[in-house]
């Protein structure tokens, strides 16, 4: 496993990576609810700036897992980020998740950033477990906050401070 850098040239995978993931129904867009073309994705990599970034997990010229850091531009946030982070399930329980939050925690790091947050489904133990493991840290609860066939389902503000 490669753990890199998203480049434009990746948009075609990591947007087509991206809708995969979004099937497991644990992520915030339903299955095919994300319209994100490769299109925009690439001139959203393109766009980047010093506050964000993407890594990506190649295996076999394939990417299998990527984390977004979205940086921003706000002047009291500038020290934080929050990610978004989805891995091919056949991959999952490998370690690629935790070498995508290691690669970006040393991003944020360099990047002397104070803290990493994220929002995750409460319901998603193996997620939650991989983000207290990494050193994150349940700061509230998102109550009722996304409607999952036919149910309310709470979300778990996350954070790791570095």
């Amino acid at each position: 496993m490669i753990i890199r850098k998203a480049v434009s040239t990746d948009a075609k995978q990591l947007a087509a990576l991206m809708k995969h993931v979004e099937e497991s129904n644990l992520m915030l867009f339903e299955p095919g609810e994300r319209k994100t073309t490769s299109e925009q994705l690439q001139k959203r990599l393109l766009a980047m700036d010093e506050k964000s970034t993407v890594f990506v997990a190649e295996e076999n010229n394939e990417l299998t897992g990527y984390v977004f850091a979205i940086g921003e531009d706000v002047k009291r946030k500038q020290h934080s980020v929050y990610i978004v982070i989805g891995v091919q399930q056949y991959v999952r329980g490998r370690g690629t998740g935790t070498e995508l939050l290691r690669a970006m925690e040393k991003w944020a790091i360099d990047k002397a950033l104070r803290r990493i947050e994220l929002t995750v489904i409460a319901h998603n133990k193996t997620a939650v477990v991989l983000y207290e493991k990494m050193g994150f840290d349940i700061e509230g609860v998102k109550r009722d906050s996304l409607y999952i066939r036919g149910e309310y389902v709470d979300e778990l503000y996350m954070s790791k401070l570095l």
